[in-house]
């Protein structure tokens, strides 16, 4: 009798919705994922010949290798949308019935599993949403549930200048039809979905599809009903475009401008002082810039490793994307140093890898996770320390980061602006024994070898951190 009373309470608490703010989501790390390409229902390795249709993933196969995800650090993962799908939509952005399971993903039942077991495991759960468009059905709108009348719609016209704001929100993308927040009803049902879904699957946050192609007034309304941390999608690289939204409509946005630095500076190694002026430009224009979300490559843009193909301009991008101010995200697939290049060929089945845990990327995620977890990096501010065309260094509290985009050379630095006192022992995370004291005269000298990445801290706190001392 015992034993079935603790059962109903925890399940009953494992569906009971929290709202977490958007500053417990700065705490949080995220692995997304397209649920379609992570991973089958029974494990085995479907079929993915076409990466334009179906391959057969589904939440019960997310549910399964959960702890695959939590092992590199992770505690929240970004599924894709919800509702059934047009055709061979598998990406889940065309949306048929908004209040249906897409069948190829499972049922309400193993959603509410996925999302009841994830919480069991500390780990959150954001839904991908879209309100912008539905289906590809063209003007048949009877097919779509519960947008079903022409006037639910803005008139037919296709965006060809992308500049211009008023097209942008008014006419189609990919000839997507459009729907027309304006309309009280369409309003009102958008709103209900949103709150439906959160409240129904118990989820924790959500991205925000397309959100330059709907008035901003209506986004503050959505967040607003959805009722938890809300993140959305404006790609592009101007952080001057971003912050509009990320200042007012949602509470954050994906950090598209700093996808593009980090291509450049570690992509095309353009000079580092890119990523002084692009956070110089944030803090100065985003109202919280660490609530930003950080990535190097998404399922709309060719992976890191299909331009540059080293694993080592990788590890400094990916050092930068989770120590500097915003919220990690990392794209599946990274961690088995997937390259695909752009849509589809970037929408790779994970399970082709086995799922591997022994990776060198695998574990330098997990190391850079861990660190910045026990260090609680997201509560200090980022403080530059050096900067020039090869070599950058900043600290988040008692941890300097030096990165270098050079290699096939060593750069050395000599640090005198540092957080650090003179005669104190630091050594690098990533390799304990490689220490250095501070000069008397207040100097850190700093090599690194090929764009190797190092991260000092006090000697002390590595030993009293045990799990940071264990090797990647």
């Amino acid at each position: 009798m015992k034993t079935g009373i603790s059962l109903a309470i925890f399940m009953l608490l494992a569906s009971t919705s929290i709202q977490h703010s958007k500053e417990e989501w700065k705490s949080r790390s995220i692995y997304q994922l397209l649920t379609d390409r992570f991973q089958t229902d029974d494990g085995s390795a479907g079929s993915c010949d076409n990466l334009r249709k179906y391959c057969g993933g589904t939440w019960k196969g997310i549910e399964s290798k959960l702890d695959y995800i939590k092992g590199m650090g992770f505690d929240a993962i970004w599924i894709s949308p919800i509702p059934e799908n047009n055709g061979d939509n598998y990406h889940g952005y065309a949306a048929l019935n908004w209040y249906k399971s897409n069948p190829h993903f499972g049922d309400d039942h193993s959603l509410q599993s996925l999302v009841n077991t994830a919480h069991s495991k500390g780990m959150w759960v954001m839904l991908d949403v879209v309100a912008n468009h539905v289906a590809q059905i063209d003007m048949a709108f009877d097919q779509v549930y519960p947008f079903n009348d022409a006037s639910h719609y803005h008139d037919k016209c296709e965006i060809s200048h992308w500049d211009n704001p008023q097209e942008v929100e008014y006419c189609r993308m990919a000839n997507l039809p459009d729907l027309n927040q304006d309309n009280p009803w369409v309003r009102s049902q958008l709103l209900q979905w949103v709150k439906w879904a959160v409240s129904k699957f118990n989820f924790d946050g959500i991205r925000v599809d397309t959100v330059p192609h709907v008035k901003n007034q209506f986004w503050k309304e959505y967040a607003q009903a959805a009722g938890i941390f809300s993140i959305g999608e404006a790609s592009n690289g101007q952080v001057s475009f971003i912050a509009q939204y990320a200042n007012s409509g949602l509470d954050s946005t994906l950090n598209y401008p700093l996808y593009y630095v980090l291509r450049d500076v570690f992509n095309f190694k353009y000079s580092m002082y890119g990523l002084k002026t692009l956070v110089d430009t944030e803090q100065k224009l985003i109202n919280d810039p660490y609530a930003l979300g950080n990535f190097i490559d998404n399922h709309d843009t060719a992976r890191f490793l299909s331009v540059s193909h080293s694993q080592t301009l990788l590890k400094a991008a990916l050092a930068f994307n989770f120590l500097s101010p915003g919220i990690p995200i990392l794209y599946y697939g990274t961690e088995q140093a997937f390259s695909g290049e752009n849509d589809p060929f970037c929408r790779e089945p994970l399970w082709i890898s086995k799922f591997n845990t022994t990776t060198d990327l695998y574990k330098y995620i997990g190391k850079l996770n861990a660190l910045r977890k026990q260090f609680q990096i997201w509560m200090k501010p980022h403080v530059e320390r050096w900067i020039d065309d090869k070599f950058y260094a900043f600290s988040r509290g008692d941890v300097l980061v030096a990165l270098s985009n050079d290699d096939t050379g060593i750069q050395t630095r000599l640090i005198t602006y540092h957080p650090f006192k003179a005669g104190a022992k630091v050594c690098n995370i990533l390799w304990p024994t490689d220490c250095v004291v501070i000069t008397s005269d207040n100097k850190l000298q700093v090599t690194l070898n090929y764009a190797e990445v190092k991260i000092f801290t006090l000697q002390s706190a590595i030993v009293d951190n045990l799990s940071l001392t264990l090797e990647y």
